[in-house]
């Protein structure tokens, strides 16, 4: 047993909100309270002075791809400020790699290189295909002899080049795939830029890393994140990835409490092997169903209402309406599975809104447990759907670092009218919704305090917008945000009985701080990083 103390503890249980000592007893909390009191009734406890640093729960991303997130360490980081630069670290790379083999690379973001409203709608001149987005011919510039694949920020488009489209028989004629396109010039010729489904066509022809590379890969991310403070996640990556935790699982090396969402595409499987939700252990269990109702912003594929400015034909890409959603979602609520909903645009909430509403209905009517079903990102809202979330007890799972990223493409692109209705955390708290954070990594970084520093300034790092921050009025205290990142993915994960506070009985997942996140600047958020990490109970991560 363990037993910290000279600490200031931050519980958040609202019996007892402070305490300056803690008694770990293997995987659980044994008691909080002062050091005396613990002292006296744990004495072959081993004391282990904190010199009065802050200990906090830990905290938890509840949106994260671990598989994409751990593979992109590995990758080209594409995420540069000039398309140059990218192109430059793109070259660098190709120089070492072997004839034939795949360059791969992540992060680039056309609306930073290309900040034009023009939009994905209009052509340019002679190569440069639709103008606001990189060519193929810029790859094969700088890898002649090797394919490449680069995923967008968003994850949402892919860039290739030419060998790239050659081995995936992507020509002139090929059809765009249901859901997807494949970005095209004036002459019909591909341009190398593949949206949403038809990313697959590419991505298929890629040699898959097998469950043993990508769970040593997770392993190595694993410390990464424990400094980040973070010591769970909720995983949305698929079969390989929970193959993968799997593996580490079973071989004592998960050290990362992993709740793992389902694609939709399982979910015939998962009825077939009586799957039910809540599968596994405290460390590694199943989750909801994902289900993805459109793209994104930065490929301007969200389902909006109505078009993007500076592309009246363009209205993103709807992949299923309210009805075949509801459907997916009784199937699933047989199981006891809650859906997972990937929404970004006001048209795709909508929609996502409409189906809960039916799956409410039919909950009671069959006398179904009321299960916590969830929309992830919940970007924009139309104002007649802002009360509905926290109506129908529907988890709003948001990003609070994408709004600092995504600011001025919502404004160019949703315009301020739609855009004020944007990341509105305050909006869905005061409406009553339950919030969950997290990243969408590798999307954005993983930082927690990255995030937390998004929700209470509304404000990049460099101070833009202003000193108010972009649409002020959607700011959240900082207790609201650390909620969000601890209590909030408890509740998501039906483990709110046990996780996301430091109270007797709860696990032993805590970071230790050397500063304390109330009591100073919030830029100084920007900062901070564990000290040290304890999941279940061990201490996974020490600041030497």
């Amino acid at each position: 047993m363990k037993l910290l103390h000279n600490a200031r503890i931050y519980t958040q249980n609202p019996a007892q909100p402070f305490a300056s000592a803690i008694a770990i007893d293997r995987e659980r909390i044994a008691a909080v309270g002062s050091a005396d009191e613990l002292f006296n009734r744990f004495t072959r406890a081993q004391p282990e002075n904190m010199d009065g640093r802050f200990i906090f729960p830990g905290l938890t991303d509840a949106h994260i791809h671990l598989q994409h997130y751990a593979l992109s360490l590995q990758k080209t980081d594409c995420e540069t400020d000039t398309k140059e630069e990218c192109l430059r670290r793109l070259a660098e790379r190709a120089k070492h790699a072997k004839p034939g083999e795949w360059v791969l690379g992540h992060g680039w973001n056309q609306n930073t290189w290309f900040p034009s409203p023009a939009g994905r709608g209009e052509r340019g001149e002679g190569e440069s295909g639709v103008r606001g987005f990189p060519h193929a011919s810029d790859l094969d510039a700088i890898a002649p002899h090797n394919p490449v694949y680069l995923t967008a920020k968003s994850l949402h488009a892919g860039w290739v080049n030419t060998a790239a489209l050659r081995l995936a028989n992507i020509t002139s004629q090929t059809a765009d795939p249901p859901n997807g396109q494949i970005q095209r010039d004036a002459h019909g010729a591909p341009t190398g830029i593949l949206l949403e489904a038809a990313m697959s066509l590419v991505s298929s022809v890629l040699p898959d890393p097998t469950p043993e590379q990508i769970a040593s890969a997770i392993e190595q991310a694993q410390p990464i994140l424990w400094k980040m403070g973070l010591t769970g996640v909720h995983d949305f990556d698929r079969r390989d990835s929970f193959m993968a935790l799997q593996l580490l699982h079973a071989h004592g090396r998960l050290k990362l409490r992993v709740l793992k969402n389902l694609p939709v595409e399982l979910l015939d499987q998962a009825h077939e092997l009586g799957l039910r939700g809540g599968f596994g252990d405290d460390l590694l269990r199943i989750g909801n169903i994902k289900v993805f109702m459109d793209g994104a912003l930065g490929p301007h594929t969200a389902a909006m209402f109505q078009p993007y400015l500076g592309e009246e034909n363009n209205r993103g890409i709807l992949n299923l309406d309210g009805e075949e959603l509801f459907e997916h979602g009784r199937k699933a609520a047989a199981l006891g599975l809650g859906i997972t909903v990937h929404a970004i645009g006001d048209r795709a909430n909508h929609e996502v809104l409409n189906a809960c509403e039916q799956l409410r209905r039919y909950e009671r009517e069959n006398r179904l447990p009321h299960l916590r079903h969830r929309i992830e990102h919940v970007q924009v809202l139309h104002p007649n759907d802002l009360a509905r979330l926290g109506a129908l007890d529907i988890i709003a799972s948001m990003q609070p670092i994408h709004a600092i990223s995504d600011m001025k493409m919502a404004d160019d692109y949703w315009g301020s009218e739609r855009a004020r209705y944007a990341y509105a955390w305050r909006t869905q708290l005061d409406n009553g919704a339950r919030l969950a954070f997290g990243s969408d990594a590798p999307v954005d970084s993983p930082n927690p305090f990255w995030g937390l520093h998004a929700a209470v300034t509304r404000r990049r790092a460099d101070g833009s917008p202003s000193a108010e921050g972009w649409y002020p009025e959607q700011k959240l205290t900082l207790a609201q945000a650390w909620e969000a990142y601890t209590l909030g993915p408890a509740y998501a994960a039906y483990m709110d009985n046990r996780l996301g506070r430091l109270a007797t009985g709860f696990l032993a997942d805590l970071i230790v701080l050397e500063k304390d996140p109330f009591n100073c600047n919030p830029d100084e958020l920007l900062s901070m990083q564990s000290w040290a990490t304890m999941v279940n109970g061990e201490w996974v991560y020490r600041s030497r």
